[in-house]
């Protein structure tokens, strides 16, 4: 007789009921079935890409910290010490995080009739919810501390009727934070759902994309152009493109306030969990996330006015 040594994992059959209770009592598995729901739905997290952890409730951050230090550097003879400069820290500030959830009951008819549809049906609403949520929080705490303007009929080559108008007015946007000389470098823009369909379009016919295979618009990646990656979503409250230099513009605190039967993939901030209702046969499905956007470095974005798109 052959032994496998370890074990192999438990697998869940979507087609078998057994199966699937088994994997709402087992949060690893449950875990790794939501992370294909909500893995890379945050647009929040794409632009504020820092990672801080809150604890306490809160956090307390650096805001418009500078990006380099006082002194330029020396010239250092063999042997020599180098000489000490400063690096000054900014404004100290506190971002309170809060728990964001909802509850969905899945009973177990629905089950034994459907399967597994119910199950990932309640679960991408709640993760679909959340993310709307969140994301609309993030997007409007961006557009109120990004102020810096670009204003395309007074600086720029006007409205945006053509991709030429719109390679000059994002070029000379871009260099605008560039020469803050505080080490941005803008590297995502933000449109409206309409404002990027025409954007991208006139970008497309201007031949600024790849062709064919490696055309964005028929692979359904985003697009790189300009240095930018082109980002849309319903959720931005903003009017006005944003480009924002997501490497410093901040980032994303969670809170593990922890608690039995909570879990979440890495790299995936909601987390999830199942609770077992045997007195009315059913499970009540959670989907949470404990959190704050902090922008750190307002200055790292500028928004383009009067594009007229």
């Amino acid at each position: 007789m052959t032994y496998t040594y370890p074990a192999p994992a438990p697998t869940v059959t979507d087609g078998d009921t057994a199966s699937i209770h088994h994997l709402l009592k087992t949060p690893s598995v449950l875990a790794r079935r939501i992370r294909t729901l909500a893995d890379k739905r945050y647009i929040a997290d794409m632009l504020l890409t820092g990672r801080y952890q809150a604890n306490g409730g809160a956090i307390l951050y650096e805001d418009g910290e500078p990006m380099e230090t006082n002194d330029d550097p020396e010239a250092i003879a063999p042997g020599a010490a180098y000489p000490l400069t400063k690096a000054n820290e900014g404004t100290l500030q506190v971002a309170k995080t809060t728990k964001w959830g909802r509850d969905v009951i899945v009973t177990d008819e629905a089950i034994a009739r459907l399967l597994m549809d119910p199950v990932d049906r309640a679960f991408a609403k709640l993760v679909n919810r959340t993310v709307r949520f969140i994301d609309t929080a993030a997007l409007s705490v961006i557009a109120s501390r990004v102020t810096a303007t670009f204003d395309v009929t007074t600086d720029g080559p006007g409205a945006w009727t053509g991709g030429d108008e719109i390679v000059e007015s994002v070029l000379l946007a871009k260099q605008r934070v560039v020469d803050l000389e505080e080490g941005y470098d803008p590297t995502a823009i933000v449109l409206t759902g309409t404002q990027w369909a025409k954007a991208v379009s006139r970008l497309n016919a201007a031949g600024l994309l790849p062709r064919e295979g490696g055309n964005p618009l028929t692979s359904g990646t985003w697009p790189q152009a300009l240095g930018l990656t082109w980002l849309t979503s319903p959720h931005t409250p903003s009017t006005d493109p944003m480009l924002l230099d997501t490497t410093q513009l901040g980032g994303m605190a969670d809170e593990q306030i922890g608690g039995p039967g909570y879990i979440s993939e890495r790299g995936v901030g909601v987390e999830t969990k199942s609770l077992r209702d045997d007195d009315n046969d059913r499970y009540k499905l959670r989907a949470r996330r404990v959190t704050v956007p902090v922008v750190r470095e307002a200055a790292a974005g500028i928004k383009i006015t009067n594009t007229g798109l």
